[in-house]
């Protein structure tokens, strides 16, 4: 089993380096053609034009595409993503203080997603044939049909500004230390044993995470429910009703097992989606993630930093696709081909 899933990473660690180079290579061209003289915009605006001709030249802006393309990739290559515009520091470094944030959004967001989605596909399916039945589908449909920013911006009305209730700004109350261990700011919390740091920090964290996991659970559960009606047509379901089982136990010990496999894909996929979409919840929550600072580097048209974030985001999105494969084939034994 081990060497099976050994050999599906490797497989996909291959097959990311090529996509990882098109990505780069594409991201890096189309930003070049952008009408941005990143040279002007990391000198002050009284320099003359000898001086931004020598920044160009010092850049290496004056030189073909290709040959600014390579020089790029092999300063990737050894982590020099180059130096932020905005900020005056190494790109690398700022993605990597809040990459951590991001993760720590994306995956509370994908648990609740995955609660949601489970719980309101079994609530579906058992629902079927009664009159509650349309009645649920439609909320399902209305919930699926609503984006993660307008859920962000109802919930923090609601939750942030009307009842007042939970806190709708920042990670954690301004008058409160953040401790920097790992970059994960729960974790750290519990880490130096600052309670009222954990407790404010997942007060910070519960908006947005909904707003994200309510916005991505709707398509978890139709699918879930679709999978269930598939799985309750095989004939091992009849079997084991023949065998004397209650529903509850054909749907627990078996049809759930099945129906789960597509169910585990379109999470991954989600996911992936979902890790993407926090840009604009963290933006609505001044969330200090990497969508937060993508987001300031667009607005002042920091390339460097711009390419940081891109390749972090694909890197991100094709290690989830090979978590998800990996372990669909632990769950799925017809898979197991050597």
């Amino acid at each position: 089993m081990l060497a099976i899933v050994a050999k599906l990473v490797a497989r996909r660690l291959l097959v990311a380096i090529p996509i990882l180079f098109v990505v780069s290579a594409l991201l890096f061209c189309v930003l070049r053609k952008l009408p941005v003289d990143p040279a002007a915009m990391s000198l002050p605006t009284t320099a003359t034009i000898a001086e931004v001709e020598a920044k160009r030249h010092e850049m290496g802006l004056d030189r073909p595409l290709p040959q600014q393309y390579v020089i790029w990739l092999a300063d990737a290559l050894q982590g020099n993503f180059g130096r932020s515009i905005q900020f005056g520091r190494e790109a690398g470094s700022l993605v990597a203080a809040t990459l951590p944030a991001t993760i720590q959004l994306a995956g509370a967001a994908m648990v609740l997603a995955a609660i949601f989605g489970l719980g309101g596909g079994l609530l579906l399916f058992h629902l079927r044939g009664s009159s509650l039945e349309t009645v649920v589908d439609f909320a399902s449909i209305l919930l699926l049909s609503i984006p993660e920013f307008l859920w962000g911006l109802i919930l923090l009305f609601v939750f942030g500004v009307v009842l007042q209730v939970l806190p709708f700004t920042g990670a954690v109350s301004p008058n409160l230390p953040q401790p920097h261990v790992t970059g994960f700011l729960l974790l750290d919390a519990l880490w130096v044993g600052r309670l009222d740091v954990f407790a404010s920090a997942l007060r910070h964290l519960i908006l947005p995470a909904f707003a994200l996991g309510l916005a991505f659970s709707p398509a978890i559960m139709r699918v879930l429910r679709s999978s269930l009606f598939d799985v309750y047509h095989e004939d091992y379901i009849q079997q084991a009703r023949l065998r004397g089982l209650s529903e509850r136990q054909v749907l627990l010990r078996h049809a759930l097992k099945n129906a789960a496999l597509p169910t585990l894909t379109l999470a991954g996929v989600q996911f992936g989606i979902l890790f993407s979409g926090t840009l604009l919840v963290e933006v609505i929550y001044s969330y200090p993630g990497m969508g937060n600072l993508m987001v300031d580097a667009v607005r002042n048209a920091d390339l460097p930093l711009i390419q940081a974030i891109g390749l972090t985001y694909c890197v991100a999105v094709l290690l989830i696709n090979t978590v998800v494969d990996s372990l669909y084939l632990v769950l799925n034994p017809k898979l197991r081909v050597r």
